[in-house]
């Protein structure tokens, strides 16, 4: 075999492994150590802060919620009988966990046909454009962390009807977010002193 062939093969193999979305950040209960690690997340985080007015910490709090920070992230494979599949719970994919059809639509209005899913700058955006519908459509402010996650989960125009009144469990979930949202926020103002 080739020297050019086995530095070829070579290179595909550790390109194959590195696979950055795959993985997600240690310590994510720590902002300054996630924004430490992939320094490519905060860059993203502030372009769709800057674009479209969402707090840095609001994006993590959700994109912590909505993947854990994997790129590649699916939905649960659904079963019948406990044993056939039967596909994924929902289309949605990527770091912010958008569905297919809303994907589709922020492409047509904002990302282009090139934007994807599994790209943090693509993510961060989609959020920043969804997150900016929903306070124009239903007034909740950029900086609200529950509510914002609240339309984001169920729709616009599931908030607007109050769907999640009807569910304790996303309830809770948003109270998190909120939570962590506010943790991260106190971090990332202290990162630069540590």
């Amino acid at each position: 075999m080739s020297r050019l062939l086995r530095a070829c093969i070579v290179i595909l193999l550790v390109a194959s492994c590195s696979g950055g979305g795959s993985k997600a950040p240690r310590n994510l209960d720590n902002a300054c150590s996630i924004v430490k690690q992939r320094p490519t997340y905060l860059k993203a985080m502030k372009r769709t802060q800057r674009k479209w007015g969402v707090p840095v910490h609001v994006q993590m709090a959700i994109i912590h919620q909505e993947s854990k920070f994997i790129g590649d992230n699916r939905t649960p494979v659904k079963y019948v009988l406990g044993v056939l599949p039967m596909g994924r719970q929902s289309s949605a994919y990527g770091y912010a966990q958008a569905l297919d059809a809303t994907w589709k639509e922020y492409q047509r209005a904002e990302g282009g046909r090139g934007a994807k899913r599994d790209d943090i700058r693509d993510a961060t955006d989609f959020m920043g454009w969804y997150m900016t519908q929903s306070y124009e459509e239903l007034g909740i402010p950029l900086s609200d962390a529950r509510n914002q996650y609240l339309a984001y989960h169920d729709g616009r125009g599931g908030y607007a009807r109050g769907t999640y009144r009807s569910k304790p469990w996303l309830l809770n979930v948003a109270n998190r977010v909120a939570e962590r949202a506010e943790t991260y926020r106190v971090q990332l103002a202290n990162c630069s002193r540590r």
